[in-house]
């Protein structure tokens, strides 16, 4: 396993006072980007290359 310690984890400044539904990102890590749940956060993450979290992010800003 990885060691993850040097994740540094953020949330969307649009998530507002939600009660903690939201999830949260570490894109600090050379070639992938982690995800996680911001009300478990130590129930794991979910790990992506780079290029697809690209994809994704763009995906999700063309459809606003």
């Amino acid at each position: 396993m990885d060691d993850l310690a040097g994740a540094h984890w953020r949330k969307s400044t649009r998530s507002g006072n939600n009660g903690g539904a939201c999830v949260e990102v570490a894109d600090n890590l050379p070639g992938r980007v982690l995800v996680r749940d911001s009300k478990d956060r130590e129930g794991g993450s979910l790990a992506f290359d780079s290029g697809a979290w690209r994809a994704f992010v763009d995906g999700v800003a063309r459809r606003q």
